[in-house]
Formats: C-alpha cells, structure tokens, sequence
C-alpha cells in the first residue's frame, strides 16, 4: 500500500542532524532536574557588539527598509565585504559581480550544489567535516565522496587520496574545505591553498572554501583566504559568515566571494529560492564590515583565555588534543576503544557537561570528541575541576 507521507530517497539518506540529537539528549537530563554545562554547539555565548545593535535600530525604523531586498545584497553591503576582503586580506573583489550576500554562510553552501552537481555527479567533501557539505550533496542528487583528514596529517587534506577518489568515483563537480577548520581547529597555509588551486585546474573542480572563522585565531597566527593565492579566482569562491566573527548568529548574515560566474550561478539559484536578507541587517553588517577591528582583537583576547583553561584540563582528564591555532573548538582524542557517543553520553549523564560526538562530522570523527569555547572563564573553570575529577 502507498504510503502517503513516505518522503523522498534525499530526505531518507541524511542522517538526524547531530545537533537536534545532542539536544534531544539534553532536554532528557533536564527534565529530570539536571543542570548541564553546554559545550556542545558553537554558538557564541558572548553579546552581538553594541555599536552593530545601534545600526540595526536605526536601519530598522527606516520606511525605505521593509520592503524586499535584492537578491544579491544592498550595493553599500557588497562594497563592505569587498574593502574587508581587501583590507583583511589583500583581495580585490569586484563588488558587483564578485560579491553576493548571503542568509548566512550555511545558505550558500547548501545551494551551491545545486548550481553545478548534475544528479550522479561528485562532491568532494572532508571527513570529519561540516554536516551541511554532505547534506547539500545528497539535496542535489548528488554523490558525496569524503577524503579523511587525519590527525597524522595535521587534518589537511591528502592529495594522493583526493586523486584516488577523482579517477574511481563518478564525474567530480565540487571540492569543499574549511580552515579554520571545525571540527579540528586545524588550521591551513598558503602552500596548502596553492596546491588545491593546482589540483583543482588539473582535474577542472570547483573549490568551495568556508572561511567562516577566519576572526578567530590565536597568538597572533592571523590566519589567510584561499583567495589569497594565484589562481584561486580562477577555480573557486570563499563563504564567510558574521555569525562566529561577530557574535550574530541569529542574525543570518553572510556572503560569498570569488569567481564571477560562480557567483552569479549561485544568485541565480537564490532567486528562484529566497528572498536575500533584511535590509536592516544588512546595514548593521556594514558597520560590523567596516569597524570589525578591535572589537575581533579583543573577542579573540577572550576566546584565547578560555582555550588556555580548558584545553589543560582535556589533557588532565586523559584525553589528548592539540592547542587549537583558531576557531573556538577543542578536537579531542578519546581513549583507544571508547566511542565517541558513549563518552558524550556518560559525561552529560555523570557529570553534566555537554560535549559532542565526533561521528557527528563523519566516519572519521570516531574514537574523538569536540569541546567549544562558548561560556565564560568561571564557567570553564568549573568544567576544568570537573574533568579533573576534583569536584
């Protein structure tokens, strides 16, 4: 008999999306009075900055704004993320057609996709590795190939591994990256980001770089664009995102950068699906674009103090994990033979605190766990005493 509320082949493939399943776990232990400490999804804990808030008032109020925007963004935003791009970077970008906003880095990326991936053909997507890269595949009836990034290997990714998979698996379209990197934290050069261009011209791929972290790097390792090398233009675009820089996650703003037939391909899709992002918005993003320093430098201040207490602990508690160069994620190894969902598990269940999975981001995640900075210094330090078995 037809069942009609069977969905289709795509929705069945995805697996429940890891966040939803942590906080199915969480709302469980709270139900039964428990109070937990959540460093399991990064989602910043910290206020978006006034001097953003007081633009979004302003905007607000402004008749002119409360109708739709453009799809590919208010002109005065692209021009922000051009002269950021350039003065964080060293990168031109033509505003016009090399710039395109977004409604958050997370839309650009799933509907990329669907610019380029034919039904049958190829994504190269890293293992461990952001849900969405997969996920947005699959919504494109298309194929996702993962390449491991192992520890051995500083979590970059192995060409001779990339090669292998182009040559046996079908018509590769997409290659996605993302350093900083989460769920690792590693981060990458640009050595590394000259040797994808080249591998990307050979085998004729177009690259997808998340730089969604770019703000948040430590000990003064400011951390480069893909587009930053030669050649990068020619082959792919950059995502980047407010979300994690400035502490607007909520408020879905982001853009793309790059290629401009890539660009244009993608606002092409975005047309047909969304309506582009509230002028508002758009305008606190400009005045977060134009005065994004110091107000990173002293974000990045915070973030690193709290890396420097948590990350000894994780060590203490018999974990092993390497002092992350960005991002706000601490990548942990577990002991050999304990899963990652089992210990995500006991340490909410005996302890409290919510950490997650690493078989949230791929095969490859197993046997490791992921910690974020998201709470403040007293917070971290409880945890710290936790992990260390003192209270």
């Amino acid at each position: 008999m037809f069942d009609t509320f069977q969905v289709t082949r795509r929705l069945a493939q995805l697996p429940p999306y890891l966040f939803a399943r942590i906080d199915q776990i969480k709302q469980e232990e709270i139900k039964k009075g428990r109070k937990l400490i959540a460093l399991g999804i990064g989602d910043p804990d910290l206020p978006t900055p006034e001097f953003i808030i007081q633009r979004l008032e302003k905007a607000a109020r402004n008749p002119e704004n409360h109708q739709y925007p453009s799809y590919w963004g208010m002109g005065e935003f692209r021009r922000a993320a051009a002269r950021f791009m350039e003065r964080r970077f060293g990168v031109k970008v033509d505003a016009d057609r090399e710039t395109l906003a977004l409604i958050g880095s997370k839309e650009g990326i799933a509907h990329i996709p669907l610019a380029f991936v034919n039904p049958g053909e190829a994504t190269l997507v890293p293992d461990p590795g952001y849900p969405v890269y997969h996920s947005a595949t699959l919504f494109a009836d298309g194929v996702p190939l993962h390449f491991q990034l192992r520890e051995e290997n500083d979590f970059l990714p192995d060409f001779a591994q990339l090669e292998q998979l182009v040559k046996k698996g079908p018509r590769v379209r997409l290659l996605f990256l993302n350093y900083p990197n989460n769920p690792t934290g590693a981060t990458a050069t640009r050595e590394l980001f000259q040797e994808v261009v080249s591998f990307a011209k050979k085998h004729e791929i177009l690259v997808c770089h998340d730089n969604a972290y770019s703000e948040l790097f430590f000990d003064g390792e400011a951390q480069p664009s893909f587009l930053e090398v030669p050649g990068a233009k020619d082959v792919g675009i950059e995502f980047h995102s407010l979300s994690k820089t400035f502490n607007m996650t909520g408020w879905r703003v982001g853009f793309a950068v790059g290629n401009p037939k890539m660009i244009e391909a993608l606002a092409r899709v975005k047309t047909n699906i969304d309506s582009g992002i509230f002028n508002a918005c758009q305008e606190a993003g400009i005045e977060a674009l134009d005065h994004y320093e110091p107000f990173c430098t002293e974000l990045r201040s915070i973030y690193q103090k709290r890396r420097d207490i948590l990350v000894p602990a994780i060590q203490d508690s018999g974990l092993k994990c390497r002092v992350p160069k960005a991002t706000f994620y601490v990548w942990a190894r577990l002991p050999a033979g304990v899963k990652s969902e089992d210990y995500v598990l006991d340490l909410i269940r005996s302890r409290g605190v919510v950490s997650t999975p690493g078989t949230g981001f791929g095969s490859a995640g197993e046997g490791f766990v992921r910690f974020t900075l998201c709470s403040d210094i007293e917070v971290l330090k409880q945890v710290a005493k936790i992990l260390r078995g003192s209270v």
